[in-house]
């Protein structure tokens, strides 16, 4: 029995009636031969169909043809594996940011490493940013979650690297552990993100230095004096 990824004889673009799956939007004409796709590189294909039909045509307009169209599958194929649309494009977006993990710099100073580190998320994050913001309405309407429930999803419990950056500071003697409270942490990134979704455009740097030198650093070494 084929489950469309490959476990069987038929090519993983053909419907399981074995006639040929129609042209529909998003698919490359020139009548490219069938592939034999499984496992991890079926979904990730079908993953990466997905994310860029969520850029080209937002999250309302997302569809299981249209998906399976443009990874030149069929809408079985889709079928089998996400339930509705709403896991689907969740789970285009948690194989996207996670396909682009941020690198923990070491500059030598709190400063450099936090200023390096919200210049990654702009280039990494910006035009994910703006496509929640501007496209993912229906799709917090119909599951009942928010931002924050997504941003969990794609962070998953993994250690970012913004704790190595931390943990050397407090090493160096730059901050006090004690003052690392979960909001502390997250504040510069919470600013970021704000100007962000405000903007719907990258944040210069003179914003990023905004954030890390006018309210970041002086909130840390103000509770850092007030601890000793």
């Amino acid at each position: 029995m084929d489950l469309g990824d490959g476990s069987g004889d038929v090519r993983d673009n053909e419907p399981s009636g074995g006639a040929p799956a129609r042209r529909r939007r998003g698919e490359p004409s020139g009548g490219a031969p069938a592939r034999r796709r499984r496992g991890e590189a079926l979904e990730g294909a079908l993953l990466e169909a997905a994310w860029d039909e969520l850029v080209e045509h937002g999250y309302a307009a997302l569809t299981f043809e249209g998906v399976a169209a443009r990874a030149g599958t069929s809408r079985p194929v889709v079928r089998r594996r996400w339930a509705s649309r709403a896991e689907l494009a969740r789970a285009a977006i948690v194989r996207r940011s996670r396909a682009h993990p941020a690198t923990e710099p070491d500059t030598g100073s709190l400063r450099g490493d936090l200023l390096a580190l919200l210049a990654g998320v702009v280039d990494r994050r910006a035009e994910m940013t703006a496509l929640v913001a501007t496209s993912f309405g229906a799709y917090f309407e119909e599951t009942g979650t928010s931002f924050a429930d997504l941003r969990a999803e794609v962070v998953g419990g993994r250690t970012l690297a913004v704790d190595g950056v931390l943990e050397r500071a407090v090493e160096r003697g730059e901050i006090d552990r004690s003052v690392l409270t979960p909001r502390v942490v997250a504040l510069p990134f919470d600013l970021l993100r704000h100007e962000l979704l405000m903007t719907l455009r990258p944040v210069p740097r003179s914003v990023l230095e905004e954030i890390v030198d006018d309210i970041f650093l002086p909130l840390v070494a103000a509770r850092s004096r007030a601890e000793r």
